[in-house]
């Protein structure tokens, strides 16, 4: 929670910087191409030349660059950068310089790269020559000028950068020598500014606003149709506080941290009231030295100091150790967030802050938890104690009450805990067995990336071809199809449509385009119609396939088959027509939480607009290594210098699910502490209560009962605590279970099968962790347990 939401960025006075946005619900449409898509070119471009709030502004986007000159990528996580960002963050180069303002022009005459330390270390070796070098980004090269400070990782928490380069490289890397820049429909720069003297993020966003209505009209993509334009112009800019940086992580894991925290602090009362049972076991028996202490003159705040200090001693103890774990397990729980295509960097080193507050919670339990039995075992009178039989002067139902209490909240949090984990379990369980319309199983992906300078663009055509035809050829695989976007890769494209000539508002469809045996590929079913074939020329009727989804959205569930769609173009541009020529089963779009969603399929060779990256699907009859070789042989064939990015279908589908299983999992290790420390808590209490009634046992079986009836004894008293805290944790469960709602899937909150099954689970344990004392009881020897009176 400090790493990812509280701790400040390492630059200077971050408390001044606040990010720069659009307010939400504002209207926005085009190409978001980044997680960094706040801003196109010309919104940055006016807010840099209107505003007044500022003493210095920057932009950046977020992007990666591929360091390898063809075959299998090499990533590298990058920034496009303004000329103004290293300055006015107040960072500055180790090594070398960083950008200045000259570096960022639009000519881009002599682009150079900072690169971080980390990056420098990894991929230089500490090179101290590093000026002298050069880097290859996405095949162009570029010199390096500069080495930030091993502190600066950017500005984006969950993220580190390792190479920066100036916005305008955008141009000299797009396919068309124009890139993002000339676009105005372009989103994919994120803005941050300081504050001048005086000036609070409540004023900026007060004088963003007030510009706001000029910057729009400047800035309103020439694309957009008149109701577009009007809705946009209706959007208004503001500041928020940027001490913290920006962070998709963030956005995605600040509700589950939170949540997990809270978690843990259940299980740390649960543990706290286990060790205030133990203490006040352990200062009951300790009475008559306690009374002897008192009547011999010892003060009673000198023995409630030496009770705190046995306690303190422990909480000295337990929150070190704790403190060594948490890095080992905070480290390890990074770990689980990161994958191959999605390297997560979070700042897990040694912070006085956190240590701080681990230890002024030590304390603080300490204290808590420890003084009540103090004050209870030093405020009886020294002659009361000393009168006291074996039995001790607590064996009495009176005196046991804050035991009793004590267990009773120990299970009715631990059932709180434990039907949060059995439901993010189960939740987990729907998501991985959701039918997502194709099987995953056997499917590898593969990104190809060509470079402008290997083919002209009116070549791609032919070149992709070309590798589905020797990607077709290999043995073991089974089918093979282009594609624009993979399924749940959180990718997306949409429109408005129409279905025949209604009018109205119209439909957001989703869209995707695909060439001959996709669905074969991905085993969707084809409900009615054909796929795409050679018939679906560049100059042919356009024509596409649509899900059931669609059907329903744009024909209200009629025949569709052979009728027409209109979609929504830019201004000045007629719509487009499609004609159905098939209709496919609902299928996931860009995750499986979702509900199916309106797709429509079109086929790729009336793709007008081809660009140097594509993505071949291909089912494998044979082990996916083996294949991967020969993806990579066939690729090389046809031009070694091709990129290409290989995924594993079923892994990336796992790795959507990271959020889910990372509840799934944590929660359940929590519940599963919470209830074995609830059991050992019950079995203390119980085991204690034996231990203390051992005179009054014996006498009941010298009277008569049989070891059945003293088995009943401690079974009925364990039975009224753990009923009374079942009762408890029923309505702790309800309540807490609506802050899990949003993230259940299939479930609701108050899953009358999850409570039960969490009671059944928690009370068969903890009645079977009362069968020894119980046992321990029933076998009691009289004559001995009299002979002690």
């Amino acid at each position: 929670v400090d790493a990812v939401r509280l701790r400040t960025l390492p630059v200077q006075d971050p408390q001044n910087l606040v990010v720069i946005d659009f307010a939400e619900g504002s209207n926005r449409s085009g190409w978001f191409s980044t997680r960094s898509a706040r801003h196109t070119s010309n919104v940055w471009r006016e807010i840099r030349t209107r505003q007044e709030a500022f003493s210095g502004i920057m932009a950046w986007s977020a992007t990666r660059f591929n360091l390898a000159n063809g075959g299998p990528a090499r990533l590298a996580e990058g920034l496009y950068v303004s000329g103004d960002f290293f300055r006015v963050l107040g960072v500055s180069a180790s090594v070398g310089r960083t950008f200045t303002p000259e570096d960022d022009k639009p000519e881009c005459a002599a682009p150079g790269a900072v690169i971080s330390s980390a990056f420098w270390q990894r991929e230089f070796a500490g090179d101290p020559k590093i000026l002298n070098r050069t880097i290859s980004l996405d095949g162009r090269v570029l010199p390096v000028v500069g080495v930030t400070s091993p502190s600066f990782f950017g500005v984006e928490v969950g993220s580190r950068y390792d190479v920066a380069v100036p916005l305008c490289v955008d141009t000299l890397l797009s396919e068309d020598g124009k890139g993002r820049v000339a676009l105005g429909h372009a989103w994919w720069l994120s803005a941050m500014g300081r504050l001048k003297p005086g000036w609070t993020p409540e004023r900026a966003t007060s004088h963003l606003q007030a510009l706001s209505p000029a910057i729009m009209r400047v800035a309103v993509p020439t694309s957009y149709r008149a109701e577009q334009a009007k809705r946009f112009l209706a959007n208004k800019l503001v500041a928020n506080p940027g001490a913290t940086g920006v962070s998709n992580l963030r956005r995605r894991y600040e509700t589950p941290l939170w949540m997990l925290l809270a978690t843990t602090a259940a299980v740390l009362l649960i543990a706290c009231a286990n060790l205030a049972n133990l203490l006040l076991a352990r200062a009951s028996v300790r009475e008559k030295e306690i009374a002897v202490r008192l009547a011999m003159g010892a003060g009673r705040g000198r023995l409630v100091r030496q009770l705190l200090s046995e306690s303190l001693l422990l909480a000295i103890c337990g929150a070190s150790l704790g403190a060594v774990i948490a890095q080992v397990l905070s480290r390890a729980l990074v770990a689980f967030l990161t994958t191959q295509n999605n390297p997560l960097f979070v700042g897990l080193g040694f912070d006085f802050r956190v240590l701080g507050f681990t230890a002024a919670l030590a304390v603080a339990t300490c204290v808590l938890f420890g003084l009540v039995p103090a004050w209870r075992a030093t405020r009886l009178a020294p002659a009361s104690a000393m009168r006291a039989s074996g039995r001790g002067t607590t064996s009495g139902r009176e005196r046991n009450r804050l035991r009793r209490m004590l267990v009773v909240t120990q299970v009715a949090l631990s059932l709180m805990l434990l039907v949060g984990a059995l439901l993010f379990v189960r939740s987990l369980g729907n998501l991985m067995t959701v039918d997502a319309g194709f099987r995953p199983e056997g499917i590898l992906s593969v990104d190809v990336s060509v470079r402008p300078t290997l083919y002209a663009k009116e070549r791609l055509p032919e070149v992709y071809r070309e590798i589905h035809r020797r990607l077709s050829a290999q043995p073991a695989i089974v089918s093979v199809a282009q594609v624009a976007i993979t399924p749940i890769s959180g990718s997306s494209w949409n429109s408005r449509a129409w279905g025949g000539h209604s009018g109205g508002e119209g439909k957001d469809i989703n869209f995707n385009r695909v060439g001959p045996g996709y669905f074969k590929t991905m085993e969707t079913t084809v409900l009615a119609g054909r796929d795409f074939d050679d018939r679906d020329a560049l100059t042919a009727p356009k024509v596409a396939v649509v899900n059931e989804a669609v059907v329903k959205a744009l024909f209200a569930g009629k025949e569709a088959l052979g009728q027409t769609f209109r979609v929504e173009a830019e201004a000045g541009k007629p719509d487009n027509v499609y004609q159905i020529v098939g209709i496919v089963r609902n299928t996931k779009y860009q995750e499986l939480r979702e509900d199916f969603r309106p797709i429509a399929f079109l086929p790729m060779a009336q793709e007008e607009d081809v660009r140097g990256n594509t993505t071949f699907v291909i089912r494998t009859g044979a082990g996916q290594a083996g294949v991967l070789n020969g993806v990579k042989s066939a690729i090389a064939e046809v031009h070694p210098e091709i990129g290409l990015i290989s995924r594993v279908l079923t892994t990336q589908l796992r790795e959507s699910l990271l959020r889910e299983r990372l509840m799934a999992t944590l929660s359940a290790a929590f519940g599963i502490l919470a209830g074995v420390l609830a059991t050992i808590g019950l079995y203390g209490v119980i085991a204690y209560m034996v231990e203390r009634r051992r005179n009054e046992i014996g006498v009941r079986m010298a009277l008569g009962a049989d070891r059945l009836r003293v088995v009943w004894l401690v079974v009925r008293e364990a039975g009224m605590l753990l009923v009374a805290g079942l009762i408890v944790g029923t309505g702790l469960a309800l309540w807490a279970g609506r802050a899990a709602g949003a993230m259940l899937y299939g479930l609701k909150p108050y899953d009358p099968a999850t409570l039960a099954a969490a009671i059944v689970l928690l009370a068969g344990v903890a009645l079977v962790a009362t069968y020894a004392p119980a046992r321990r009881a029933s076998r009691l020897d009289p004559m001995v347990a009299l002979r002690e009176e």
